[in-house]
């Protein structure tokens, strides 16, 4: 079975796609996601309130993440046809609870009065069916099945790594090996975004190489868009193209470190350092946006 590496805790911050693009999006917003508690102005519950506020597109996402997740692991201890009067169900009751369960942006921000079930039901069934009739699950279940002791489904943790030294996280959703390549898919429910996304797949990739001890010619990185309809971006990058991302990852971290006034202990410089955006349209799907009460 593959394993993947540990690691100590260290308190130094941790490069990944989200906490970057956070991070060149607006510095206050980054301020309140990743340094609530050197917040002077606002309780910490009243940020982690916000930080944990979900959305109609992110909980679709959650959703059909972890069942095609549960799918996966139902592989791995039964090929039979799937009962599709009992997946029914067994979507409808997570997709229920967790409307009732979360906290959604929408209605937060009286954009609308709840989020039921019927309310994102339907998109989560559109991408559920989509993965279901995709050639590549079929080629999943008859390819990539001989393999299934080698299956890593939603690897515990946060996809910790090391890029020249330093931490990052990248963490995949479906890794396996299949006649002797590496194969990486990640399952998007949103919009294609070429350049985003094939950030992530270098990310991944570069994952999959230093905890398997891996070259990059011997890996594949494929993301699966499942709306509106199947498709895919694949990368398949070279040892030297993961040089290259190594060398923007450091850049981009050492920005970020920039920031700190303790290195080691990630403590952030004072909040006034961390201006806010200048984009207004970009406040607009801000958890944090009624603590600068511009929007």
């Amino acid at each position: 079975m593959l394993k993947v590496k540990r690691y100590q805790f260290s308190s130094i911050l941790g490069w990944s796609v989200t906490r970057y693009d956070t991070f060149t999006g607006c510095k206050r917003m980054y301020f309140y996601q990743y340094y609530a508690k050197f917040d002077p102005d606002y309780p910490r519950e009243k940020i982690d309130g916000l930080k944990n506020l979900t959305s109609i597109p992110m909980e679709i996402g959650n959703i059909v993440h972890d069942t095609v997740s549960t799918v996966l692991r139902r592989l791995l201890k039964s090929n039979e046809e799937i009962d599709q009067q009992r997946f029914k169900a067994f979507v409808e009751t997570m997709t229920a609870e967790n409307c009732k369960n979360k906290n959604f942006f929408e209605v937060y921000y009286s954009e609308r009065e709840s989020v039921e079930s019927p309310d994102i039901l339907p998109a989560i069934n559109e991408c559920l069916a989509t993965f279901l009739d995709s050639a590549r699950f079929r080629w999943i279940k008859d390819k990539a099945i001989s393999s299934k002791h080698d299956w890593l489904i939603e690897p515990p943790g946060y996809g910790e790594a090391r890029i020249d030294a330093m931490k990052v996280y990248c963490k995949v959703d479906f890794l396996f090996v299949v006649d002797g390549r590496i194969i990486i898919l990640d399952w998007k429910t949103g919009k294609r975004a070429e350049e985003k996304h094939g950030k992530q797949l270098l990310g991944y990739t570069t994952w999959a190489a230093h905890h398997l001890n891996a070259s990059a010619a011997d890996i594949d990185a494929i993301i699966a868009y499942l709306r509106p309809s199947y498709e895919e971006l694949e990368l398949s990058a070279s040892d030297s193209d993961l040089k290259d991302f190594a060398m923007q990852i450091r850049a981009e971290t050492e920005e970020m470190y920039s920031f700190c006034s303790d290195l080691q202990e990630n403590m952030p410089q004072g909040k006034e350092s961390f201006p806010m955006t200048s984009r207004l349209g970009f406040c607009k799907y801000c958890n944090f946006k009624e603590l600068c009460d511009r929007v």
